[in-house]
């Protein structure tokens, strides 16, 4: 094997690796992504996309020219005009066509392993991504969950507290209102005497009026008849002298 396919295949192999490593089951995303979050592939991100392409132009040329390899050892002239001349000419041209078809496999299986391990990281890390939003999620939930039954315990807290105050203020409303009534009754009473006074008063008033007015009628008639009487009595006197 020469020295590019021993590379190639060794490149296989640490593909196949490090697929196996990544679907361990015992190993969260988590880890992985924590694996990925180091500073260090921060430093040769810039170059990862570069070395990628690289990496991929490289298998498809290798790929290519291994199918050229296959397609030329396996037609059947060429192999008929080798083995013509030497014997061990068929068995040469077979081990070569052996040697272009293991290329093939090696090339095809490392293109397309290279590209699996690519996905593989992309889908661990949004994986992992997933997992923790989902956790935040979660935890928010909870939190919000315990915040709304608190809530609903403070309220009804509060409305037994209101219904309790509200039947404490319904008795003190009935308590101030029998006394306003008694106060109203009291006070309509009171009215009632004051009224009846009032009235007693001015019948008294009128009453008094009228005596009055007879008594001063009672009293000018006395007066007119004690000088008529006056008058009377002088005349009598001067008839007498």
């Amino acid at each position: 094997m020469s020295l590019q396919w021993a590379a190639v295949a060794t490149f296989l192999y640490a593909e196949i690796g490090l697929i196996l490593i990544f679907c361990l089951p015992f190993i969260p995303p988590q880890r992985w992504q924590k694996i990925f979050s180091f500073s260090l592939w921060g430093k040769i991100a810039s170059f990862w996309n570069k070395a990628f392409l690289t990496v991929i132009v490289l298998l498809i040329v290798l790929f290519l020219d291994a199918i050229r390899e296959v397609r030329k050892y396996s037609v059947t002239p060429a192999i008929e005009k080798s083995s013509a001349g030497k014997p061990t000419a068929f068995e040469h041209t077979q081990m070569k066509l052996f040697r272009s078809q293991r290329n093939l496999y090696i090339s095809g299986f490392s293109l397309f392993f290279w590209l699996v391990l690519r996905r593989l990281v992309t889908l661990i890390t949004q994986l992992a991504k997933e997992i923790a939003l989902k956790t935040a999620l979660k935890k928010q939930a909870e939190s919000t969950s315990e915040a709304a039954k608190q809530f609903m315990e403070e309220n009804e807290k509060l409305k037994k507290i209101l219904k309790k105050s509200g039947k404490e203020e319904d008795t003190l409303l009935e308590e101030e209102n029998r006394k306003l009534l008694e106060d109203q009754e009291r006070l309509q009473m009171e009215l009632k005497k004051t009224s009846d006074a009032l009235s007693k008063a001015q019948t008294d008033v009128i009453t008094m009026k009228v005596q009055s007015d007879r008594l001063s009628k009672e009293y000018d008639r006395l007066l007119k008849e004690h000088m008529d009487l006056q008058g009377h009595s002088g005349k009598g006197n001067k008839k007498s002298l």
